[in-house]
């Protein structure tokens, strides 16, 4: 699919209430939409990014023996109560 027709709207002016210009930057070009506070989803482009990155990183650990695991995202829910997001 041609980047032309990529379903992909960017935006001229950041999000007023996000104040991390890394942050900024990924919503105004495509790559994450901002759900709430702290969260935000991957867009096509932004997902295509990370599943690029991953197949590197996956050929270079291949390159050397290394062997692939997957580890459960369990945190902790003091951290989430003591901020007051439980």
């Amino acid at each position: 699919m041609r980047r032309s027709q990529e379903p992909i709207k960017t935006k001229r002016h950041a999000p007023a209430d996000e104040t991390a210009r890394n942050a900024q930057l990924l919503i105004r070009a495509g790559f994450v939409a901002k759900e709430i506070a702290g969260v935000y989803s991957y867009l096509p482009l932004g997902l295509r990014v990370i599943e690029k990155i991953t197949e590197i990183i996956r050929q270079e650990m291949n390159a050397i023996g290394g062997v692939e695991l997957s580890l459960s995202t369990l945190q902790d829910p003091s951290i989430w109560q003591t901020t007051q997001r439980l």
